[in-house]
């Protein structure tokens, strides 16, 4: 009786490329955020792809192994693509509202930074007793107010 040769596999160290959780973690798009959780999604959206293209495999591989006609397994296929296809929609539209969400939270956030931030300036001149433009504008007004009266009493 003849015996089938299988192959074994190695296992593969990461390398410090593309590929390493390491490189994953400390490598940053430029472009904020945004392009962060973008390449992320584009990476969980190509890693679905390789998933499917791996069921694929298997499944042509269970066919050869319990002699499935292909017309049944034409079918499930398309039944597993169409499924993927609406996860992958369901999942872009949560993306999509979710970065709205953060959008707007982000710019809310600003404000309230940047007013806090105008605070503390605002503060540290006082402290410093150094007018601001405001205080300095005021004051030429005023300046300029009492100069038109005094010239109006000399005449």
């Amino acid at each position: 009786m003849a015996t089938r040769k299988t192959r074994t596999r190695t296992a593969r160290k990461p390398t410090p490329g593309k590929g390493s959780r390491r490189s994953r973690r400390t490598a940053r798009p430029a472009g904020g955020t945004t392009a962060v959780l973008r390449e992320r999604w584009d990476a969980t959206v190509a890693a679905l792809g390789e998933a499917e293209a791996a069921v694929e495999k298997q499944v042509k591989l269970l066919m050869k192994k319990n002699r499935i006609e292909p017309g049944d397994a034409a079918t499930m296929l398309k039944d597993v693509r169409s499924r993927l296809e609406i996860e992958r929609k369901k999942r872009m539209k949560q993306f999509d509202s979710r970065m709205k969400q953060l959008q707007s939270r982000f710019k809310k956030e600003r404000k309230v930074v940047g007013r806090r931030v105008d605070d503390a300036v605002l503060a540290t001149l006082a402290a410093l007793n150094i007018p601001s433009r405001r205080e300095v504008s005021d004051l030429t007004a005023k300046v300029e107010t009492l100069s038109r009266k005094i010239d109006s009493f000399r005449r």
